[in-house]
């Protein structure tokens, strides 16, 4: 009898997955590797003393918390040594996908043994909709698992490659991957773009989320800071950002807003909107990393699709 090992996007997908009765241990991988400075080394002592760094500093998590919840979990994950059999769970959305990279890389070194599978919700009938894990019904997550993708050695390869991309200082060189389509990972190269546009843009210094959210509280006219954070979160995007992230963004932002109570853009929050000012260098942080890369040592062109280095 083969045994098995479930590795989830999450809290609330792991309490999911404890409901369906499948065999095999759950581990939660409980880290949002999308931001903030990453090391390729997954696991390493320099590793998480990174991730630690940033969270502490950005998201005020403390180090009791870090090591109870983070830690203890990555701790569980190295002592299940056994397992033949190795299931992922993880989303469409750039989150999920640099976690999965990263949990990919991980097992390409630790363990070479076990036979891989992914299971990734996204697309999942005719509609524009992307879908969560914790939407599909049980019978749908079961199908899923029945019929999960058992990746390949070159599919587990080729992750670790894009990996290591993302956590180097040049995103240019994620920008020329072109050949998404020979492995196993269909929302792979749409996270990768999304991405890419969080570099700030030439037209005005402000990245794709940070020009959405701008937008969204000029058109929309939230009648609150609360009010505009739930319209943002109930927009589909390809980043699946929480509530956190984006407050921090908001909070970023704030000089271009006049009021948050209702929410109106200032004099110079609609030039930023309009092109005709640039925010740039009042966004800049030295400390700012997206993966590998400084977040301010990047411009992205929009016309051209293309990242330039300053």
């Amino acid at each position: 009898m083969k045994s098995l090992l479930h590795i989830t996007n999450g809290d609330s997908f792991t309490d999911r997955l404890n409901t369906l009765n499948l065999k095999g241990d759950i581990i939660t991988w409980r880290e949002m590797l999308c931001e903030g400075k990453t090391l390729s080394t997954v696991g390493s002592e320099s590793f998480w003393k990174t991730r630690f760094e940033f969270l502490n500093k950005n998201y005020k998590v403390s180090k009791s918390w870090f090591v109870e919840k983070t830690l203890k979990e990555y701790r569980s994950l190295c002592n299940h040594k056994q397992q033949d059999q190795i299931v992922l769970w993880f989303e469409y959305d750039l989150f999920c996908q640099i976690n999965m990279l990263a949990v990919l890389s991980w097992l390409k070194t630790h363990r070479r043994h076990a036979e891989i599978s992914l299971i990734c919700s996204g697309k999942e009938d005719d509609s524009e909709h992307m879908f969560a894990l914790n939407e599909l019904t049980d019978a749908q997550l079961l199908d899923r698992y029945e019929n999960r993708t058992v990746l390949s050695q070159d599919d587990i390869e080729y992750a670790d490659y894009v990996w290591q991309l993302y956590c180097s200082d040049n995103p240019i060189r994620l920008e020329n991957l072109t050949d998404f389509e020979n492995y196993s990972f269909d929302y792979l190269s749409a996270a990768v773009q999304a991405h890419l546009k969080r570099f700030p843009t030439i037209k005005n210094g402000l990245n794709k989320v940070e020009n959405t959210i701008l937008k969204v509280a000029a058109t929309e006219k939230p009648k609150s800071r609360h009010a505009l954070l739930g319209t943002i979160l109930a927009r589909q995007d390809p980043y699946g950002y929480g509530d956190s992230q984006y407050e921090r963004i908001i909070t970023s932002l704030k000089p271009l807003f006049s009021s948050f109570n209702p929410v109106r853009i200032s004099k110079k929050g609609k030039e930023v909107m309009d092109g005709k000012a640039n925010y740039y260098a009042l966004l800049r942080d030295n400390d700012a990393y997206l993966g590998g890369a400084l977040k301010y040592n990047f411009l992205y062109n929009e016309r051209a699709e293309r990242i330039l280095k300053l």
